[in-house]
């Protein structure tokens, strides 16, 4: 058996189609390029029970990634993250079947790992020696940890605003790191002069095929972890969205697998009501967002005022009957907090904003009460050491503690 079925790229606006043993970026037309398996070859060669016996991370779905010689493989031990219940909070929201996949146990801390660990596994089989990327954060600190351990240089521009800790990340892997006084949208225009005027990789979000393959990771995890039953929706913090719409195709491609059975799960794209240009786009039914101007939100990296592949963000929303909802600003710490008091868990401001939207939805009836929940949680919430303001007293040394009356 081959250790990857990989079969072509191809556009999915014009269907051109592209050798994945070659270095490509986006489609002659402009459109990013996705990556095609021979699914009907591996559907006679591969079980599900199979896959079940292989050791606990995201490469025991080779067969269906883009990396074709074992040897090429850059690995920290990612994937195969918990699928917690959520009953403490499920019964406040009234969501009794509430569930998180937590993102934030793993390397770099970020479900960012998972596209760097199969974007730059990749690079690394098509000889990429130095890589550039734009980033809110996450995704420049896990490329950057992961071009290092692969032996490929990265260069990475991020805002000035960026989490503190990121920029930490990326400096100590021994990346070229630039920030900027601006937004993301800022640090790429930058990161594609210096592409075409160095000839470097690009790899910005979906600007390469390969990342969208390890997010989607999360989609067949979270089918194997049902048991290769469904759940009703999956909430989704959606910046550029590669994260959606990988679970998306995964799911695809399990059904055509013969893997899974039904419906789809109802896919949610979760905004923040300060930069929400896909679920502008969703509640005018087009298929294309538009640029949102002066964009900020605390959960940061979902402030993404235009994504490259928002059509096929909302492609995945409208094909699952799901929806996009931009959640209230002052809310999402609140809503941190309460997940930490209630579960234990402290998560970063974009899980948060999927809590947020779960609640909101449930208020209005779209999710019901006996449906089967998956809220996204993205990364740690240590990773924004900014977000929580709190007030601790100070003792003196001969001090002693007050009695608190518990909850």
């Amino acid at each position: 058996m081959p250790f990857s079925y990989v079969s072509h790229l191809y556009c999915p606006k014009c269907k051109k189609e592209y050798s994945p043993k070659e270095k490509h970026q986006l489609c002659e037309c402009g459109s990013p390029l996705l990556v095609a398996y021979d699914l009907e070859r591996l559907k006679a060669n591969l079980t599900p029970e199979a896959v079940q016996s292989r050791e606990p991370n995201l490469w025991r779905y080779h067969e269906l990634l883009p990396v074709e010689d074992p040897e090429n493989v850059v690995s920290l031990g990612e994937g195969m993250t918990p699928l917690i219940k959520m009953p403490k909070l499920g019964k406040e929201m009234n969501i009794p079947n509430l569930y998180m996949k937590d993102e934030g146990i793993i390397p770099t801390g970020s479900f960012k790992a998972r596209g760097a660990a199969v974007g730059v596994s990749k690079a690394k089989e098509l000889g990429v020696e130095q890589l550039a990327m734009p980033t809110n954060g996450n995704a420049g600190a896990a490329w950057s940890l992961y071009s290092s351990r692969a032996d490929i240089k990265a260069t990475v521009v991020m805002p000035k605003d960026a989490p503190v800790i990121t920029r930490n990340e990326c400096a100590v892997a021994g990346a070229d790191l630039y920030l900027v006084d601006g937004l993301i949208s800022d640090a790429g225009k930058i990161v594609g002069e210096a592409i075409k005027a160095w000839g470097l990789y690009d790899a910005s979000t979906l600007k390469e095929p390969y990342r969208i393959e390890g997010k989607k990771t999360m989609g067949l995890e979270i089918a194997e972890q049902f048991s290769w039953n469904l759940p009703d929706v999956i909430l989704y913090p959606t910046g550029g969205g590669v994260g959606l719409i990988g679970i998306y195709k995964a799911l695809n491609e399990l059904k055509e697998l013969g893997w899974i059975k039904g419906d789809l799960p109802r896919l949610v794209a979760v905004q923040a009501e300060n930069c929400a240009p896909i679920v502008k786009a969703w509640n005018e039914r087009k298929q294309e967002s538009e640029f949102w101007p002066d964009s900020s939100t605390i959960a940061f990296g979902i402030n993404v005022p235009k994504a490259i592949g928002d059509f096929l963000v909302l492609e995945a929303v409208y094909n699952t009957n799901g929806c996009a909802i931009a959640v209230d600003e002052d809310k999402i710490v609140e809503e941190q907090k309460k997940v930490a008091q209630l579960e234990g868990s402290f998560i970063c401001p974009e899980g948060a904003a999927t809590f947020l939207a779960a609640r909101r939805l449930q208020e209005e009836g779209w999710i019901k009460e006996n449906e089967t929940v998956v809220a996204l949680n993205t990364g740690l919430g240590v990773k924004y050491p900014n977000t929580v303001d709190i007030e601790v007293p100070i003792l003196e040394r001969n001090g002693s503690l007050t009695k608190k009356e518990s909850k």
